[in-house]
């Protein structure tokens, strides 16, 4: 019964695996993507301060989204320039003692 078992093991080994096809071509171009994420983020970004603000108050975006009651998710896509809405920024604003008034100098003007 050994002997048996063992050759069947020794010609599953001794088996060589035939060479992977590889066509003499060009490699393959990298293709651009239609819809990245990068791409996605330049329309509708829009400058602010919220960063420079949030860093003045000397508070960390952890601090800021647990005050907040926001995600730090949040706290980083708003200081990215993406859209946001308007309680959001009402929440960053009074999580950074700032007045409902300061909204234009934070944010930005709205379009």
């Amino acid at each position: 019964m050994g002997a048996g078992v063992s050759a069947k093991v020794e010609t599953v080994t001794d088996g060589v695996r035939p060479a992977r096809y590889v066509p003499e071509t060009e490699p393959p171009q990298p293709r651009e993507s239609v819809g990245s994420r990068t791409d996605a983020k330049k329309p509708s970004a829009k400058s602010n301060r919220l960063r420079e603000t949030r860093i003045e108050k000397m508070m960390s975006k952890a601090e800021l989204a647990r005050r907040a009651n926001l995600s730090v998710l949040t706290i980083d896509r708003v200081e990215k320039g993406l859209g946001c809405r308007m309680d959001t920024k009402r929440k960053i604003l009074e999580a950074l003692g700032l007045s409902l008034a300061d909204r234009v100098r934070v944010f930005g003007e709205e379009e």
